[in-house]
């Protein structure tokens, strides 16, 4: 008889993993033991080296739902063997290096029992099992024990107890399991105070009622999985806009929730992929093509033509939604830009200026976690925002990342997100926001401290964006000297490039490629501000080739919300504004610059006041989408208008392969970098504008024009530079129909094109830059 010690790691706690081995290894007739440990589930076997070779093997294919098998090492085991069955064992403390598995939609069995009148979890909001239901946002500490959880508040009954005891039970070690008579419930209350019940609105419960609430116009506070939503009817425009003017968020798109798949096909367009995500364990937010065919609110998401929608996530939902034959708006529970409240006490004191009802539970939410967006091009799918349902699965580092030290990668400004590195693992934080609000910059330093803690992490170096002036740069910078330990400046595009090239699997060691980065504004190796990238690089160094002629960010920060500015800066800068007041002086834009303090601008640009020279394809866009008459004055967040402009966009122009349809940018060469100048882009609108071309094909024609223009740039640098993989990489990659014509016009090329789809192409997918380009550093010194 042989034995051997089995050690699996990957996410195998809490995702029914150890009923599988103990089912499985009964099957096979072994004796021994499970347990999950610190580092994932230890197995002891023994029986004939056939019956153990076949339960490995039947263990990687019969794998549960939610499990990850990253890694299944064999050696023989030498310890005295007193097993004569299989059993569970209880868990074991040490060093940690498992994994935290990401919250998971309520699976179809458990969707069953809710609404099953005979069922013991019939309409309990709190239904869950093995294959789905809270992890993230309830753990406290590893392993993930009911003890080491918020449902350590909650004694379990007999029955549930005999489930969770029950190995051939899909509850079995189910830490979150609970029902009516021993779990948390749910109760609605009155933002002004006064006493309610379900029976005033003749409902069945107080879950039951909230339909009812939203079907009549009011808001209600909802307190979910991860945070606390604000939801209404998302077709009453006059509850729509009220809870816009209450939450401050005046035109930021809106997220839907619809009961099924069959209300979301009444709204917009939902292909293969597209349900394949909806419907996912992760059932994140997916943006989807309107299709007119229904109408929600005009206020959801003005200026676009896609809405983002999920589907039901957790019983709660289910049951909320059962009578609900339209969407609803599910929107994060705070004011605009602060972040998303988790506790009762906090919602009543911060939302009851929002909500008309509040919807509560008693579990706690120990991580707040916000929804997930997601968006399909093409056939792959594109991360947006990666937090529920994605955070914190572990990214697995490309060959040749071995032997690095625990590092630290601090993040962005916007969008922030941390990474912590080590045994090849990359573990990335859910969406934090955006630092620049004091209290998503404080829920940024909680839950940093909470994940150092969970994953028992100790940095040997922290990595930090070479920006000065960011709280995560400034607060890394503090975490080393108060601990003694090194620390690496990360350049921006640098990062964005090096995070599409680990999802992408590119080796430490291989040949660069040429990576092009464009955003709003990074901070460049010469001091400026970069945005429009062509970067040669590999994991430890860059060299820039080329990018965008710089221009004045016209007030700073101001020029992201006054797309004007950059219009004017653009014309000042292609030395056409003389030529706007003489051969175009009756154009809607000219006359409106007129009315701008012009000589105060000047003075800015010239003496650089607040005013720096920025290469930046974020702030064109906003300049082009300005000029052509689309959110011209104000935006309220970054990205408005162009978002706008792409949605616009005149397809049959766009597939017009006539020359004169696409916007020419011109090419120079200065102090050994190319640039790309968009001065005849400039004339080229201009004259479009005073023949009174229609919006969305000057849209169509700025859109290719800008993607031939990449395509011919990469081109350039071919002759110069052995280039066969191109990254495309932030912010602006985001925008679909760039994407999808650079692609293809570099495909033409022969070049293989990597793109993003494991984390965001935004900043929210820096941090995992910056911590394998301080590796990949760490390996080269070493």
């Amino acid at each position: 008889m042989a034995a051997e010690e089995i050690r699996v790691r990957g996410t195998v706690q809490g995702v029914g993993f150890r009923p599988t081995v103990y089912r499985l290894a009964k099957a096979c007739g072994l004796r021994g033991d499970v347990c999950n440990d610190g580092q994932g589930v230890l197995i002891r076997v023994s029986g004939s080296e056939e019956a153990i070779t076949e339960f490995v093997a039947k263990l990687q294919i019969e794998c549960p739902p939610l499990a990850k098998i990253n890694q299944l090492t064999r050696i023989i085991y030498k310890g005295e063997f007193k097993f004569d069955n299989f059993v569970i064992s209880t868990s074991v403390n040490n060093a940690i290096k498992t994994e935290i598995t990401p919250d998971a939609a309520t699976c179809p069995q458990c969707q069953q029992e809710i609404f099953d009148p005979f069922s013991r979890f019939y309409r309990y909001p709190f239904t869950n099992c093995t294959n789905c239901g809270p992890r993230l946002s309830i753990i406290r500490a590893i392993p993930y024990d009911r003890s080491n959880t918020s449902m350590s508040a909650f004694v379990m009954c007999s029955e549930c107890a005999k489930e969770y005891h029950n190995v051939e039970n899909r509850r079995f070690h189910a830490q979150p399991v609970a029902c009516h008579a021993c779990g948390p419930s749910a109760w609605l209350e009155r933002a002004d105070k006064k006493s309610v019940t379900a029976s005033m609105f003749s409902m069945l419960d107080d879950v039951d009622a909230v339909c009812t609430l939203l079907q009549k116009g009011e808001i209600v506070a909802i307190k979910g999985l991860g945070g606390i939503h604000l939801a209404c009817d998302a077709t009453q425009e006059t509850a729509v806009q009220k809870l816009r003017q209450r939450k401050k968020r005046y035109h930021k798109p809106f997220a839907l929730m619809a009961r099924d798949i069959e209300v979301i096909e009444q709204y917009c367009s939902v292909n293969a992929k597209e349900k394949e995500l909806l419907t996912s364990s992760a059932a994140p937010i997916v943006l989807l093509q309107a299709t007119g065919k229904k109408v929600v609110a005009p206020s959801i998401a003005s200026g676009q033509n896609t809405f983002g929608f999920m589907l039901p996530y957790t019983p709660l939902h289910h049951l909320i939604l059962r009578r609900m034959n339209r969407p609803i708006v599910l929107t994060s529970g705070n004011f605009a830009d602060e972040p998303q409240c988790i506790d009762n006490d906090e919602a009543r004191e911060k939302l009851g200026t929002i909500a008309d009802y509040f919807l509560f539970h008693n579990r706690e939410i120990i991580n707040r976690v916000d929804d997930s967006v997601v968006r399909v091009i093409g056939d792959k799918a594109q991360i947006i925002r990666r937090a529920r349902g994605y955070a914190p699965a572990p990214i697995s580092l490309p060959p040749g990342f071995d032997n690095l030290p625990q590092i630290l990668a601090m993040g962005s400004e916007l969008k922030n997100t941390f990474c912590l590195l080590r045994e090849r693992k990359a573990i990335l934080s859910q969406h934090l926001g955006d630092l620049e609000n004091v209290m998503a910059f404080n829920a940024y330093q909680e839950t940093l401290n909470l994940y150092l803690n969970l994953f028992e992490h100790k940095p040997e170096v922290i990595a930090i964006d070479k920006h000065p002036e960011y709280l995560s740069s400034k607060l890394g910078k503090e975490l080393a000297d108060t601990n003694q330990i090194k620390i690496h400046q990360i350049q921006h595009h640098h990062a964005h490039i090096a995070a599409c090239m680990v999802e992408n699997g590119i080796p430490l060691d291989a040949p660069p490629v040429l990576g092009i980065a464009f955003d709003g504004l990074g901070y460049g190796d010469d001091g400026t501000l970069w945005g429009g990238e062509f970067i040669l690089a590999d994991y430890r160094k860059f060299q820039r080739l080329a990018t965008f002629k710089p221009v004045a960010m016209i007030g700073g920060e101001q020029a992201i919300y006054q797309p004007w500015r950059n219009t004017y800066a653009q014309l000042i800068a292609a030395n056409l504004w003389d030529d706007c007041q003489q051969q175009y002086a009756d154009l809607e834009i000219v006359k409106f610059l007129k009315h701008k303090p012009l000589e105060l601008l000047n003075q800015l640009i010239e003496k650089r006041i607040n005013s720096f020279p920025a290469s930046s394809v974020g702030r064109l866009f906003d300049a082009v989408a300005a000029a052509i008459g689309i959110y011209r004055d104000e935006c309220s967040y970054e990205g408005q208008a162009a978002i706008a402009m792409e949605a616009i966009v005149d397809v049959s122009s766009l597939n017009n392969d006539k020359e004169t349809l696409i916007y020419p940018f011109k090419f120079s060469f200065s102090d050994r970098i190319y640039y790309i100048d968009p001065r005849p882009m400039w004339q080229a609108l201009l004259h479009d504008l005073q023949q009174q071309i229609p919006q969305p094909v000057m849209a169509a024609k700025f859109h290719k024009g800008l993607a031939n223009a990449i395509v011919e740039m990469v081109k350039y640098l071919s002759q110069e530079n052995l280039i066969s993989q191109v990254a495309l990489t932030g912010g602006v990659f985001q925008n679909c129909i760039l994407l999808d014509q650079v692609t293809k016009g570099l495909q033409t090329l022969g070049i293989k094109v990597l793109t993003h789809s494991l984390v965001p192409a935004n900043d929210g997918g820096l941090s995992l830059g910056q911590a394998v380009i301080t590796a990949a550093q760490f390996i080269h010194e070493s």
